[in-house]
């Protein structure tokens, strides 16, 4: 795909971070994870699946055609810094392939094409967060705040393999076919709503990747457990069908912004032991008169000795997408003797709100 003569200049590639997967010690547990990326001097080689030096850790939730360059934007790194007051950030702080000056995610649209340097791409989808990031970043809050502040960043699919090298110009090629930003698509799955005619105009693109395609026709027909964005064809088995009743057994505050949902089975029946990165759908009524709210939170690993059943993670930032989390939460204390319904999707990594 050779460029257009009127294809636009709209970013800047600042940093090129590869990174090849190890273990890392992290709570009290190892992790295998190729989330640690350094900056690369000199061009570097993009190819289908991945740049030349880099590597995932868990395929099922990284990497592949779909998802083979993450693009994460120095704006976000400047918002971040001012809101943890942190002045540590390196290149690859968040994991990402591509540092980038521009290419916001409201700006952005999935189908979008670009060239930089030799190679062109094409946006598939917004990140979904993974705990690997607090890891990362040695703080268990980012991937909720990550989500709760709306700064995802997104994935490019590899159109044509090339060169890339920090310092190249960043080209428009073509727009998305519905024109529908990162920010939109974000939010038409975490955000409440969903509004039909929005999810068929997501889905009338052909770029958006097939797992967020088919979150977006579960919630089409009326499935709303069956989300998994970005992931379901990589996924394992559900460990069970449909939504299972489950009782908040604790409920932990970590921080001013997060708090941990204890789990159980009201009966005492053991759960399935937790894998790293994955995530619960919550069904949770918050009363009779009430519609039943849906909500997409992180597991989370006990401090120390783990008890029986299964913990969650949640922000609290008050936020949009924050408001439900704070319903759930009050919604299913297991002093009222109300409950939370836990989906088949445990096996899904799916991002909290």
């Amino acid at each position: 795909m050779s460029s257009s003569p009127d294809a636009q200049a709209v970013g800047i590639l600042l940093s090129v971070n590869v990174g090849k997967p190890k273990d890392v010690s992290w709570r009290g547990r190892t992790v295998f994870t190729g989330v640690f990326k350094d900056p690369v001097t000199g061009p570097c080689r993009v190819r289908r699946l991945n740049l030349d030096g880099d590597g995932q850790g868990d395929l099922a939730g990284h990497g592949g055609e779909q998802r083979a360059v993450f693009v994460y934007q120095i704006d976000s790194y400047r918002y971040w810094e001012g809101e943890l007051g942190r002045s540590d950030f390196v290149y690859g702080q968040f994991g990402e392939n591509f540092t980038v000056d521009g290419l916001s995610d409201p700006e952005v649209s999935i189908g979008d094409r670009y060239r930089i340097g030799t190679a062109v791409f094409e946006v598939t989808q917004p990140r979904v967060t993974c705990y690997r990031v607090g890891l990362r970043m040695n703080d268990p809050r980012i991937p909720a705040l990550l989500v709760s502040h709306r700064r995802p960043g997104f994935y490019f699919r590899v159109l044509e393999e090339g060169e890339v090298e920090a310092g190249d110009t960043i080209l428009k090629v073509t727009s998305g076919p519905e024109q529908m930003s990162v920010a939109e698509v974000d939010g038409l799955l975490y955000l409440p709503g969903h509004q039909r005619q929005e999810l068929l105009r997501a889905l009338r693109i052909p770029a958006l990747s097939p797992g967020w395609q088919a979150s977006f026709r579960g919630l089409l027909d009326g499935e709303p457990g069956s989300g998994n964005a970005g992931l379901i064809a990589a996924s394992p088995p559900p460990a069970w069908p449909g939504f299972r009743r489950l009782a908040v057994t604790g409920i932990d505050r970590e921080s001013d912004a997060v708090i941990s949902i204890r789990l159980a089975d009201p009966a005492g029946a053991e759960l399935p032991p937790a894998r790293p990165g994955q995530y619960l759908t919550v069904r949770v009524q918050p009363d009779a008169a009430q519609r039943p709210v849906l909500r997409n939170y992180s597991l989370s690993a006990h401090p120390g000795p783990a008890p029986t059943g299964s913990r969650s993670s949640a922000s609290t930032t008050a936020s949009p997408a924050a408001t439900c989390t704070r319903a759930c939460a009050s919604a299913t204390s297991s002093r009222s003797g109300r409950r939370a319904e836990r989906s088949s999707s445990t096996t899904a990594r799916l991002r909290c709100c």
